[in-house]
């Protein structure tokens, strides 16, 4: 039987970003996104707590951190704001990709720099191919020994202050590459996200322009390729669904506090049934998204042959519970729920990013099944 009780280091670090998700990340939340982006000084406070340096390898001069520690923190940080935590920069979501890439010749000068303590940071698009990317914008076409890219991108976390990208895309016959492109070379990101949420986290789409593709730009291709994303994003949808569960806690412990306060017709408004049942609801939501992202976590790392079975289960739950969480808080607060005053009304647009960034739960439970039929019998449909 496996057990959900954090070690005693974990729940160290747990109550360490929880803390300060309450008292630096939650009182500024506001202020960061009127000015569309987090202080530099602000930034540095978190980099020196270790926070931007999670996933990355040793080698990296990382703490890589196993899954189910990290999903405990980013759940605290989250908690505080999903978007900060979110706009941090550095190598993102690309660090689950590094993992497995610690020593890579091809990345030896940009690992340079972030040992250097550069600051330096990657966008990661991935535009690869399966039922979760349906008619990818990308293209990829083979030109003599190296490939054009061409194409605008959906819509990409950091993109819009990146100096490099790393690109998961497939070609016409369908070979997954992993590319890794730098300033200089044929993209540039172009649009933002100011009028949904997670305004401070850099979301553009980046376009490339028959950006030429040589050897040397190429991490990995083929099989090689497809194994190493695979790993990769099980990592990565993990460790999302995880900040959707500090963002959907956040939600759930404000409404339950402000229903508790309100009153109408002489009485607490959290006392009416109807209230009743959707806080309950709320929190049933919460717990079971919660048990599956730490589930995840820790199975993963121990087969990861399931992982991302498992993870895609995970981010699935996530997501559905952080819209109807959300969703729910405004509709508690009332008129207030959309007042800019109360931070309901951001947390259902931070929502509502975080979901169209990492995936529609139809294309991830598309993938879950497809790997129940393949023969992943272990875990049991959500």
């Amino acid at each position: 039987m496996i057990s959900f009780q954090p070690t005693e280091e974990q729940r160290a670090f747990a109550e360490m970003a929880k803390q300060v998700a309450v008292e630096r990340i939650r009182p500024q939340a506001k202020a960061f996104e009127k000015a569309g982006q987090i202080p530099g000084s602000f930034i540095a406070e978190l980099e020196e707590l270790g926070f931007l340096a999670m996933e990355l390898p040793a080698e990296w001069h990382g703490l890589e951190l196993p899954l189910a520690t990290q999903s405990l923190i980013w759940k605290g940080l989250a908690y505080g704001d999903l978007a900060v935590a979110q706009s941090l920069p550095g190598a993102g979501d690309a660090a689950s990709v590094l993992r497995f890439l610690p020593d890579l010749e091809k990345l030896r000068r940009v690992k340079e720099q972030f040992v250097a303590g550069k600051g330096k940071t990657i966008a990661f698009i991935d535009a690869g191919s399966g039922p979760e990317y349906p008619g990818s914008p990308l293209r990829l076409e083979k030109r003599g020994k190296g490939y054009l890219l061409d194409g605008r991108s959906a819509p990409v976390r950091l993109a819009a202050f990146s100096d490099f990208l790393m690109v998961a895309a497939a070609d016409a016959s369908g070979e997954e590459l992993l590319l890794f492109l730098e300033e200089g070379d044929s993209w540039e990101a172009e649009g933002g996200n100011g009028r949904l949420g997670l305004s401070t986290a850099g979301i553009a789409s980046v376009v490339f322009r028959e950006a030429e593709i040589g050897e040397g730009q190429i991490l990995a291709k083929g099989r090689e390729a497809r194994e190493l994303l695979e790993k990769a994003r099980t990592r990565i949808r993990i460790l999302e669904a995880a900040k959707e569960t500090g963002l959907m806690e956040a939600a759930l412990d404000y409404a339950t506090a402000y229903t508790a306060e309100r009153k109408a017709f002489g009485q607490e408004i959290a006392k009416f049934q109807g209230v009743s049942f959707r806080i309950a609801d709320m929190a049933m939501e919460l717990r079971a998204a919660e048990l599956l992202v730490l589930e995840s976590a820790m199975k993963a790392e121990e087969d990861p042959a399931r992982g991302q079975s498992l993870a895609n289960r995970a981010l699935s739950r996530a997501h559905r519970a952080l819209r109807y969480i959300t969703d729910s808080a405004v509709q508690l607060l009332g008129g207030h729920g959309y007042v800019q005053e109360y931070p309901a009304e951001k947390w259902m647009r931070d929502a509502q990013a975080q979901v169209m960034l990492y995936g529609r739960e139809r294309e991830l439970l598309l993938e879950r099944g497809e790997h129940l039929i393949a023969g992943d019998k272990g875990v049991a449909v959500s």
